[in-house]
């Protein structure tokens, strides 16, 4: 009988996301379909509700995926809605892959004014190889700039589907919401498993409460989970008491037992953030499922950078910081290095420039942290003529072996998805191809907008290249990237001396083309950022122990000679040579300090 229950209860389960690209409106319609099931009272009513950092807010975007029940009645019948909110960033688009594993029914939503974008396609394409049911969802048809009879058929021609599924809708004024729940109770399948079949749960989130340890948020793909019982996390192979387990409405509510197909949240008192891995599988060790479930890669990190505490001190402080952040943002790679300007600090994998970011705000608003990013860059390899076959992994520019003993130096490549308007092809080709990219194809998806393909180096993307793709195309391009291998490549080193001391930090990797302008570019920013002293620094670019540019900060100058009325010119020379050969002792001696804005000023050498 209790079989046939869950079974039943099963039938009334849906589990659901919302995949779009940026600013199509994800986080205003989770909060029209909250307030449409009831799932919040008036009191707690805001402005997106799911997105629970600060910093969510300020910038208007999602980071961290979430997840929500709601309760709904459709023709009689009670159904429980699970809707874990993805975010639409290319950076965070490892937030997006767990969501969807967690998943058997997806609201694609496209702005009625700006129509389908990059982004859209390759979440699209990830819900698509889940065997995601797809429910196409035209957003913002109440704007005065929309164009739903045109974006309409766009979503036709991506999907194949019939023009009368698509539903129009506005989360603004809640037009359509009543249509969209309908369309997840009758389109979206319920969940399948088994609940006589031994303990199998997905994780898909995990995120650290400083005061019970960590939360774990699985999804239960076969049997059941009661509350005390003893689990086991496959991949660790750790065994656990599951001290509480519950549903995630907008606050946690502790019950009994989670059953199959369901969505919940599980307390176990772990305190190491290493112990619960993103993707793992949880069972019952008396009696343990045969098949860990499949479908989560690590994450590869893109993007590389030292983060170093201000107050050398704070080492392990900082340390302690980012192994809570790593346990809420599972795509967070570090390991310890130190640096001879900087002394102790990480080396930190990022999935692009915009995570970079966030966690640099995170570490200082949630842990209080004053910390110093340096110059970042991406991870090559490097061949010996030695041996051909060894391959150096290069993740910081002081790892490059000597150039007379290599063979050659491999950087990763990526294949860009841009998405523009036909005025602006000329100027974005202009930029991909200034980004050493080569155009592999151009398709008018519409007479009046085109999607370009390059094939380009990663490290050229790392630096500006997003700001100025939406400089250039005044905000309408739309840019989404995958790796697509190694490439060979003429890479120099490019060294920073100041006062003729090699700054380990502000070294970089770049191509033997640009070597000489970029060099150039540095020192120039550079002599701006850095305070004058009481004495000349020299600021020189160098490749290996070829000077290829210089400037000189002049020294800040007492006048010696004030109190030197008239009389024989000789008394002044002799004071000015006196200051002179002061001068030149204190630089053999002087330390030169550098500002934190000049590590960042790399970044932005166009401006």
């Amino acid at each position: 009988m209790q079989g046939y229950e869950r079974r039943r209860r099963m039938k009334h389960i849906r589990n659901f996301c919302i995949i779009a690209h940026i600013d199509h409106g994800k986080s205003t319609l989770a909060d029209r379909l909250l307030d449409f099931t009831g799932a919040v009272s008036d009191r707690e009513k805001q402005d997106q509700l799911l997105d629970s950092m600060d910093l969510e807010r300020e910038r208007g975007i999602t980071i961290k995926s979430h997840a929500i029940q709601m309760e709904y009645t459709h023709e009689g019948q009670e159904y429980v809605l699970n809707l874990i909110d993805t975010p639409g960033h290319v950076d965070f688009s490892y937030e997006v892959s767990r969501s969807i594993a967690a998943c058997e029914g997806a609201l694609l939503i496209v702005d009625a004014a700006q129509s389908i974008q990059a982004q859209t396609i390759s979440n699209l394409y990830l819900a698509l190889e889940n065997d995601l049911e797809i429910i196409p969802v035209l957003n913002k048809v109440d704007l005065p700039s929309a164009n739903p009879e045109e974006v309409t058929d766009d979503i036709v021609d991506l999907l194949g589907c019939k023009p009368e599924e698509v539903i129009p809708a506005s989360a603004k004024t809640g037009l359509g919401i009543q249509d969209i729940l309908t369309a997840i109770i009758e389109r979206v399948p319920a969940p399948k498993g088994s609940p006589d079949e031994p303990l199998q749960a997905l994780i898909f989130d995990s995120v650290y409460n400083p005061f019970r340890g960590v939360e774990t948020y699985f999804r239960v793909l076969n049997g059941s989970i009661k509350k005390g019982q003893k689990i086991q996390f496959i991949a660790t192979g750790k065994n656990y008491n599951a001290d509480e387990i519950g549903t995630l409405k907008l606050n946690q509510e502790p019950k009994k037992e989670i059953f199959v197909g369901d969505v919940g949240y599980l307390i176990t008192g772990i305190k190491e953030a290493k112990e619960v891995k993103v993707g793992d599988t949880i069972t019952a060790p008396e009696n343990p499922t045969q098949n860990a479930i499949e479908g989560f890669e690590e994450v590869k990190p893109m993007v590389f950078a030292g983060i170093y505490p201000v107050d050398t001190e704070d080492y392990e402080e900082l340390r302690a910081s980012m192994e809570k952040l790593q346990l809420n943002d599972a795509s967070l790679v570090f390991q310890p290095e130190s640096s001879a300007a900087l002394g102790f600090g990480f080396r930190c994998g990022f999935l692009g420039m915009l995570h970079l970011e966030i966690i640099q705000e995170r570490l200082e608003r949630e842990f209080n942290m004053t910390v110093i990013t340096t110059v970042p860059n991406v991870s090559y390899e490097a061949y010996s003529k030695k041996n051909p076959d060894d391959v150096i992994l290069v993740n910081n520019p002081s790892d490059l072996p000597d150039p007379s003993g290599m063979d050659r130096v491999e950087e990763p490549y990526i294949r860009a998805s841009i998405i523009t308007k036909a005025d602006f092809v000329g100027n974005i080709m202009s930029l991909c191809i200034e980004k050493r990219g080569q155009i592999t194809n151009q398709t008018y998806l519409t007479p009046e907008r085109v999607e370009l393909t390059f094939d380009m180096p990663l490290a050229e993307i790392v630096f500006d290249f997003y700001d100025r793709l939406k400089t250039v195309s005044k905000g309408y391009a739309s840019f989404d990237y995958s790796p697509i291998g190694m490439r060979a490549s003429k890479l120099v080193k490019v060294d920073i001396l100041l006062n003729s001391n090699q700054v380990d930090a502000l070294s970089a990797l770049i191509h033997a083309d640009n070597a000489y302008t970029i060099g150039k570019k540095m020192c120039e920013k550079l002599r701006k950022l850095i305070p004058r002293q009481q004495f000349d620094i020299p600021i020189q670019a160098a490749i290996g122990a070829k000077i290829i540019s210089r400037e000189t900060i002049k020294a800040l100058r007492k006048d010696v000679t004030a109190k030197c009325y008239g009389g024989d010119i000789s008394r002044k020379r002799k004071l000015l040579e006196k200051q002179k050969k002061g001068k030149k002792k204190m630089r053999q001696v002087g330390n030169v300090e550098i500002p934190q804005q000049a590590f960042m000023a790399v970044l932005k050498l166009n401006d």
